[in-house]
């Protein structure tokens, strides 16, 4: 007789894991920005302190680091670990992956001092970029995944756009300020609307408590991604407002009526569900605001903290605490019951920035202090609560 003795010994989930999987170091890089660089920004903002820059604003300092930083952290963790599932092909880990989170990082702590080390910030992030697109690009092409691409084609613009933006800090092609972060804006909104086409309605499929089926149209998919596109090309190269107005307000009503498909009334019990659907609803209140801006170009500055903070901040938060728990072995139907916290604190800070100065114009500079103060304690929450879950092993034992 063959007795099969079992092993009952619980897998040791106190190892440092967190250049197991780029998802790890990247999102808790990612919280900790977050809170650093506006807290920075508020401090210099009310004359607390100062960062000297030369040939940019303090303004575009901001919008790139919170656009080139912290929002490339937040795609760079999420595509390593997305790819990694697409093409069944291990990404960077171990020693790779810490040279490419030192890169980021350098960009980050020497751009805080200023441009005093432009020229090494520059090329910190610009090596950054690279070994980001070939670490992503490698397994697509080994695996013939040719779709995917498309994906990738966004990381390639965005570093294009960060190598303009540099290119003005050093004293060339001045508008390239403008090109570099409005193009990034649209481009992290073309990203979350790419990806949450293939993950939201799945994650409400599987993840309210009723079965349900929601509908899916294609000519409606082909059709946001067709106007978008128009979107992008008049707003970087033509520059015409009339069909700025146009496009825009023809993606709010399509993407509106595809959120109303995804729309199902158990997801309201779910906090990793509502916070993904309110993100994408708010996306969809910036396309709005985006054609009315073309009108009143005073609300140029609300609209884009529209998509910055209610789009990338809530949406990026939202699926970070999603990812970091699933890929850690974790019960993604039992988050910290503090999670409601960040996204309610990301969704109010969005009020007080670009909703709330609509209607009292006039207590601008308290509404965005209200709105730091809110996107700060947001990200506290989330760091406090995924450090030890980004820090440890996977609680079934697993590598990643």
């Amino acid at each position: 007789m063959l007795i099969q003795i079992k092993n009952s010994t619980p897998p040791n989930t106190n190892q440092f894991a967190l250049f197991n999987l780029g998802f790890r170091p990247f999102f808790l890089g990612a919280g900790i920005f977050a809170i650093a660089s506006i807290t920075a920004w508020m401090l210099v903002y009310f004359s607390y302190g100062t960062i000297t820059m030369t040939n940019i604003s303090i303004s575009q300092w901001h919008a790139h680091e919170m656009l080139y930083g912290y929002s490339m952290a937040v795609v760079a963790g999420f595509l390593l670990t997305a790819v990694k599932n697409w093409t069944g092909i291990p990404t960077l880990s171990g020693k790779p992956l810490m040279v490419l989170v030192m890169l980021w990082s350098i960009g980050r702590v020497l751009f805080l001092c200023g441009t005093s080390f432009i020229v090494w910030v520059a090329l910190a992030d610009i090596l950054f970029g690279l070994m980001l697109m070939v670490a992503i690009t490698m397994p697509i092409v080994k695996v013939k995944q040719w779709k995917q691409l498309a994906v990738l084609s966004k990381v390639v613009l965005l570093w294009i756009g960060n190598i303009i933006f540099y290119f003005a800090c050093f004293g060339f092609f001045a508008d390239g300020l403008n090109y570099a972060i409005n193009g990034a804006i649209l481009l992290f909104i073309s990203l979350i609307l790419m990806i949450g086409r293939r993950v939201i309605p799945f994650f409400i499929e599987r993840g309210v408590a009723t079965k349900v089926q929601l509908k899916q149209y294609k000519w409606l998919d082909i059709s946001i991604l067709v106007m978008f596109a128009a979107l992008f090309i008049n707003v970087i190269f033509l520059k015409i407002l009339s069909l700025t107005m146009m496009f825009a307000w023809v993606l709010f009503i399509l993407n509106g009526l595809r959120l109303m498909n995804w729309h199902t009334s158990g997801l309201w019990q779910v906090p990793l569900l509502w916070s993904l659907y309110l993100s994408a609803w708010l996306i969809n209140l910036g396309f709005f605001f985006y054609g009315l801006q073309a009108q009143y170009s005073n609300l140029s500055i609300l609209t884009l903290h529209i998509f910055a903070i209610g789009g990338i901040g809530l949406m990026s938060l939202s699926m970070m605490s999603r990812v970091a728990l699933g890929h850690t072995g974790r019960d993604i139907r039992n988050p910290s019951p503090w999670i409601k916290a960040t996204f309610v604190s990301l969704i109010a800070s969005v009020l007080f920035r670009a909703l709330v100065p609509m209607l009292l114009p006039q207590y601008y500079m308290h509404w965005m202090l209200v709105a730091a103060v809110l996107w700060v304690l947001g990200f506290a929450i989330f760091v406090w609560i995924y450090t030890p879950i980004l820090l440890r092993s996977r609680v079934d034992g697993m590598f990643g």
